[in-house]
């Protein structure tokens, strides 16, 4: 009884292994060694590092550079914390990631830029790419260079053949996502002039409110970031000739004056916003939104009522932004963060869709001009699509 059980489960761990292995496929780790010596480094010192597939056939000069996600540190006790880990060691990383979603080098789920020249860049400087402190403390041998590994990076690829592009999208998730509004324009410029260049931001919009308690907590927080990284000379000049610097790091002030076609793709009831700038641990003593956190349908009508009020403020930060005939949005009423590396939510058959538009068509119609796409969703729960995150509480004690 026991051997048939074990064989049973062995069996559905091959049959999910093999549904992954479908979905993705694993890309090996390049590390920018020569950016050491310009001063490009990770937290730790360490070189940056990205994942690079090469682009085939028709896609042989398009590029797709991605960046990864992981939140930021906002002072030197939390990024001495981030320092032996992936997130700000590239001697941490793992040798391979898969790619799925807009990375995939499948047509079938990725018809757009399947054959494109597909780069993840890792993510271990902790200011979403911003940071350029000279100095370094050899108590901490902490270093705040973020905006250099963004250079060196980019300058990297370009050496590789980026230089003769037709198409490039500067994408991302979350911190990534952000990275991808802050250096949208950045991005253009250190491109041919003859380069089609557009942006995705995924999961990249955190705006600008209270939490529960009533307190600036994400605002505060920007603040230490923008401090500590020394990020204000790498913030767009549009903004912080007009704002504090750290309000430039909230797209709501900023991405008005991005020149670049920028795609925002973000859920409105964003988990990870939810989790940290709504509802933190220090505005939540005694644990009331723990449960919620987790698991939206676990929420009680007060806090989804809260929750309808940060929607409203999430789309009100939206709309000041203006109307552009070039950008495109996809806002859809999931409790999700980020829904492009993922095949589940960026092209299946099951996948979130809007006005019956799947992610991956939303954002391929918009970047070759077939058509514009730019809708948000009606509110929770009446999105039947959505793949909403049930968070395991094990992995979030915090929350």
């Amino acid at each position: 009884m026991v051997d048939a059980k074990l064989h049973g489960l062995l069996n559905l761990l091959i049959c999910i292994l093999i549904s992954l292995k479908a979905d993705g496929f694993n890309v090996g780790i390049t590390y920018v060694e020569n950016a050491v010596a310009k001063g490009a480094v990770c937290l730790d010192g360490s070189p940056p590092a990205y994942h690079f597939d090469k682009g085939f056939g028709a896609g042989i000069n398009n590029w797709l550079v991605h960046f990864e996600g992981g939140g930021w540190c906002n002072n030197v006790t939390t990024c001495l914390a981030r320092k032996d880990t992936r997130l700000g060691s590239s001697k941490q990383m793992v040798k391979q990631v898969v790619f799925s979603g807009i990375l995939s080098n499948k047509q079938k789920f990725n018809p757009d830029f399947y054959n494109w020249n597909r780069i993840k860049v890792r993510y271990c400087d902790g200011s979403s790419f911003t940071g350029n402190v000279e100095a370094v403390n050899p108590a901490t041998n902490l270093h705040f260079r973020g905006a250099r590994v963004f250079v060196a990076v980019i300058e990297d690829l370009l050496a590789k053949g980026m230089k003769n592009a037709g198409n490039a999208l500067l994408s991302g998730c979350s911190a990534g996502g952000l990275t991808s509004i802050l250096h949208c324009d950045r991005f253009h410029s250190l491109l041919p002039t003859s380069t089609k260049v557009k942006c995705l931001s995924d999961a990249g919009f955190f705006i600008n409110v209270k939490d529960v308690s009533g307190a600036q907590h994400i605002q505060g927080f920007y603040d230490e970031v923008v401090t500590t990284h020394g990020s204000a000379m790498n913030l767009p000049v549009s903004c912080t000739s007009r704002l504090k610097p750290s309000m430039c790091f909230f797209p709501q002030y900023m991405a008005q004056q991005i020149q670049t076609p920028l795609f925002l793709l973000n859920a409105a009831y964003d988990s990870w916003q939810i989790k940290n700038i709504l509802a933190p641990g220090v505005a939540d003593p005694h644990g009331t939104w723990h449960s919620c956190k987790l698991d939206i349908e676990k929420c009680s009508s007060s806090q989804l009522e809260t929750m309808q009020g940060f929607r409203v403020d999430f789309l009100r930060a939206l709309s000041g932004l203006g109307s552009s005939s070039s950008r495109g949005m996809f806002i859809n009423s999931c409790y999700a963060h980020c829904q492009s590396e993922v095949q589940e939510t960026w092209l299946r058959a099951d996948s979130p869709v809007l006005d019956k538009t799947s992610i991956a068509k939303a954002v391929g119609e918009w970047y070759y001009d077939r058509s514009p796409f730019q809708k948000i969703d009606c509110p929770y729960p009446c999105d039947s699509s959505c793949h909403n995150r049930i968070f395991d509480p094990k992995e979030h004690p915090g929350v």
